[in-house]
């Protein structure tokens, strides 16, 4: 018999419960866990705490998943859930496009080999800068977000072809976990009212551009929306809203992006459907709303980003105090919200596990905190550790390899987390630990 052991919530569960850890995930002799055959308490002696580990075949086995889920829809990667070169090759090699926001996330794709045709530059206030990348790089796509980007971006562009462009729309669906991350409902920064009459006139602005070739409409509902339902919603809307355009002026525009927002679990029981539960139901949606409405199939995108990094990453960070107060033990770690801030911002839960030692103490339920000088600084509230947690334990955070990094700030001047990767029992660095001399050659104002 094996000694080590499937970890809780590492895949689905008898009752289907979605996967908390990556699918590697060991319990290990000695109470260690391994990740990609990688001992997580050996990565935080070799690389030191705060340290985050990503499993390189989790995230190309999810981007696998989604390639199957939808086989004929494009799958972009929504780059600001976390994006590095290492990543951006993960997903070039598994077949995806990519997704991104600005100038910095376009330009290091581009110049570490990604193909800027499959590349889809997107937001609500995008800076001259932006466009100028794109339109540089030649990106396969911008989507227009508001009216006065559309005279703006025509003007710009410069060689024979037009530009390629979208237009973002608010289909009025209110989907997501929190009311910051829902995006697809009136009245909020993102895109045009379809309800409105917005989205029309920025449709209507757009065909009479030259320059640009308007191909297709975006959305984006929001994030961690556990339940496909919504997509299906979006996407009636959204086909019914390209059919009265074709009525109106004569188009019919080929392309339909319904964005990302897939949820995942971070803690054992959370909801998080599977790509092949979404895809099911947006492709049967797709077929059954372009028939109603006698609309030729359009070319489907999606933006899956959280889904593919978050359950692929794993924070470790070395316990520095325990403190036992008004009836509450408060186990402060050596990270926080400098690089994991969303329960600050979201009121995010997670789990959190001891390794590296044996655990016969009784559980008790404790309050994971950071390093920073904010009453706000809590990692994981009410979470089960031994009761005999002592400085100098390590405690591995699952799910987070997505919006931790990409959100982290320099707050305190603590610097930002390194970033390792495990495959088949090898670590390697992809992003080194930033120093008090990055924040020194920052600061020029002597």
């Amino acid at each position: 018999m094996s000694t080590e052991a499937r970890v809780e919530g590492a895949g689905t569960d008898l009752l289907g419960a979605p996967p908390v850890w990556p699918a590697s995930a060991t319990v290990a002799p000695g109470g260690d866990l391994t990740i990609g055959g990688v001992s997580l308490s050996a990565l935080a002696d070799r690389f030191g705490t705060p340290v985050y580990v990503l499993d390189e075949q989790e995230v190309r086995d999810r981007a696998r998943a989604w390639r199957r889920a939808l086989p004929d829809a494009e799958v972009a990667y929504a780059a600001k859930a976390f994006l590095c070169r290492a990543v951006v090759d993960w997903i070039r090699e598994e077949g995806l496009g990519l997704d991104v926001c600005s100038a910095g996330e376009l330009e290091l794709a581009v110049t570490h080999g990604f193909d800027a045709d499959r590349i889809v530059l997107h937001g609500n206030a995008k800076s001259p800068e932006d466009l100028r990348a794109a339109l540089r790089f030649g990106v396969g796509r911008i989507v227009i977000d508001s009216d006065c980007e559309i005279a703006r971006l025509a003007a710009q562009v410069t060689g024979p072809k037009p530009q390629r462009v979208m237009v973002r729309v608010l289909p009025g669906i209110e989907a997501g976990a929190h009311k910051k991350i829902r995006t697809g409902a009136e009245g909020q920064k993102f895109g045009l009212s379809i309800a409105a009459g917005d989205a029309e006139d920025a449709v209507a602005r757009t065909l009479g551009q030259p320059h640009l070739q308007l191909v297709g409409i975006h959305c984006h509902l929001g994030s961690q929306i556990a339940t496909p339902e919504p997509y299906g919603a979006a996407v009636h809307r959204l086909i019914a809203f390209l059919a009265r355009l074709r009525e109106r002026y004569g188009v019919t525009l080929p392309e339909l992006d319904i964005g990302g927002g897939f949820a995942v679990a971070y803690r054992p029981g959370d909801p998080a459907p599977t790509a092949a539960a979404y895809g099911q139901l947006i492709s049967r949606q797709l077929t059954t709303s372009c028939a109603e409405f006698r609309y030729p199939t359009p070319r489907l995108t999606v933006e899956p980003g959280r889904s593919l990094l978050a359950p692929a990453g794993v924070a470790l960070y070395r316990v520095l105090a325990v403190k036992r107060s008004g009836g509450q033990v408060f186990v402060a770690v050596d990270g926080g919200m400098s690089d994991n801030p969303r329960p600050a911002l979201y009121g995010a839960r997670y789990t959190v596990r001891l390794v590296g030692r044996p655990v016969s103490a009784p559980m008790r339920t404790t309050t994971v905190v950071g390093r920073h000088c904010e009453a706000g600084d809590v990692l994981a509230e009410d979470v089960e550790l031994p009761e005999d947690v002592r400085p100098g334990d390590v405690l591995a955070v699952p799910a987070s390899g997505a919006y931790h990094l990409s959100m982290a700030s320099g707050y305190n001047l603590v610097g930002r987390p390194p970033v390792t990767a495990v495959r088949e029992g090898r670590a390697r660095l992809l992003v080194r630990r930033e120093t008090f001399e990055d924040h020194r050659r920052r600061d020029v104002g002597l």
